[in-house]
């Protein structure tokens, strides 16, 4: 158990690949990102919605990403739904329901969830912009086109 937390906390050492592919110097790690997330979601979530699920799904959705790495568009994701859920079953089994959930993206909560990653995206590439003049638009763009509610696009600029 020690040792699969160890490994669990070690998200906190995973830079964003994408923030690394645009030339970020000192990028935020997943696991930033996955507090990004939760504090957005702290903010943002529906009275309609399960808050400790939202959060839940906040906390536990890039976990796998400790073995697996932070893909991005860039990379050879074919086989990366596999890879994830072989290594979510091996360090967290008591959250595997909660990863799926997210993965599969059914639920109102994990529907929600989901554009919560794409808007904690976009508002750091807007950080990143204003902190270090680089273009990417690209990062903002992605995150529109994969949102829907129209509460949480119009925090966009």
């Amino acid at each position: 158990m020690r040792d699969e937390l160890k490994e669990i906390l070690g998200l906190k050492n995973v830079m964003r690949a994408g923030w690394v592919r645009a030339g970020i110097d000192s990028p935020e790690s997943v696991a930033a990102h996955s507090w990004g997330m939760s504090m957005l979601a702290l903010k943002l979530t529906p009275p309609h919605l399960d808050l400790a699920r939202v959060l839940s799904l906040c906390i536990v959705h890039d976990i796998p990403e400790v073995r697996v790495g932070d893909l991005t568009p860039h990379d050879d994701t074919s086989t990366k739904a596999a890879d994830e859920h072989h290594a979510m079953k091996a360090l967290a089994p008591q959250w595997i329901a909660l990863f799926e959930e997210y993965e599969q993206g059914e639920t109102p909560e994990s529907r929600f969830v989901k554009q919560l990653d794409k808007l904690d995206m976009a508002l750091q590439a807007e950080l990143y912009q204003e902190q270090f003049n680089l273009p990417l638009e690209e990062f903002i763009e992605s995150a529109r086109k994969r949102m829907s509610d129209p509460e949480l696009i119009q925090l966009l600029s």
